[in-house]
């Protein structure tokens, strides 16, 4: 298969999913006697094409257009570059990105997609690819038909990429950028991302729930456990509709979905919503005071208590 792998960029450099989803394309190229090539789009990205090419050849277009993730641009742009160069297979981390602009470029392309892939397979030469569905409530295996292909990978399913031995080639990818679409304009862009890992490519994820009661018990308690296991913090939903935990952070049906080796639920009943983001963590640990909570029916280890008084026990003998 010839392969294209969408980079995703944050502060010029390449984000850790990214890496995850290089994994899965390298290990499609090798079953397939294929080839995989990054696509970089942005703003001055002399940094980012050098760090790029240690792992991947790289197609790059460095353009004022592209100095904000606007859909409707990016999406045409890919949907260009696929086009013309015949990818049969485009790749990219799941998330918002991904949500945003990857779904727009498959619809241009009239391919077949598959998002949130968690693991893959080939089978009398069919590639198949394991994802969620119905809310998480069942691991399907699909096959996609048509071409070309779109797959979004989870970034927790897949171990980064390991740099080449040698530079990769770093080609100038001509697009006419006076005839992508200009219909959105990035106005302001806010985030109150901390030092902490994204909850989609963090190893270990802590979430907090309905028992955390204030924006500094989140940062106290979630967070300060997550700081003591260099762990990403998450939340359900609903102290982000309290305004207790950022949006960025939500993890469930309607925000972002998780498969950490370990995620941490404190406080967090177990939900449908919220546990179709995190029921294919590998192993979940859940702390609530109510012992019929339905969390305690997926999780591999439990502990019926008060998160106020358990979890600063857990940062004391962890830290």
């Amino acid at each position: 298969m010839n392969i294209l792998l969408i980079a995703e960029l944050q502060d010029g450099q390449i984000r850790p999913g990214s890496l995850s989803a290089l994994t899965f394309a390298r290990q499609v190229a090798l079953e397939t006697d294929g080839s995989v090539r990054w696509l970089l789009l942005g703003e001055n990205l002399e940094a980012a094409t050098t760090e790029a090419a240690r792992y991947a050849p790289v197609l790059f277009c460095d353009a004022a257009i592209f100095a904000a993730t606007a859909a409707d641009s990016w999406a045409a742009a890919i949907a260009e570059v696929v086009s013309t160069g015949n990818f049969d297979l485009v790749v990219a981390a799941s998330g918002t990105f991904a949500k945003d602009v990857i779904t727009r470029s498959a619809g241009l392309l009239g391919g077949a997609m598959a998002s949130d892939v968690l693991g893959h397979a080939f089978v009398d030469g069919r590639l198949q690819l394991q994802r969620g569905m119905y809310a998480g409530s069942i691991l399907a295996t699909v096959t996609l038909l048509g071409s070309p292909q779109i797959v979004t990978i989870q970034p927790s399913a897949y171990a980064a990429a390991e740099p080449g031995e040698t530079p990769a080639t770093v080609t100038n990818e001509q697009i006419d950028t006076s005839r992508l679409p200009q219909n959105i304009r990035i106005e302001h862009l806010e985030s109150k991302r901390g030092g902490r890992p994204d909850v989609t490519e963090a190893a270990v994820v802590v979430s907090g729930g309905r028992a955390i009661k204030s924006s500094e018990d989140f940062e106290s308690l979630v967070g300060g456990l997550a700081d003591t296991l260099h762990a990403a913090a998450g939340s359900s939903r609903v102290l982000v509709d309290a305004g207790i935990a950022p949006n960025e952070l939500q993890v469930g049906q309607t925000g972002k979905i998780v498969a950490p080796e370990v995620y941490l639920a404190l406080g967090i009943s177990g939900a449908v919503q919220h546990m179709a983001g995190m029921k294919n963590s590998k192993v979940i640990v859940a702390v609530n005071n109510d012992p019929d909570a339905p969390i305690f029916e997926v999780a591999d280890y439990g502990m019926v208590g008060d998160v106020y008084e358990v979890v600063p026990q857990l940062i004391e003998r962890l830290g």
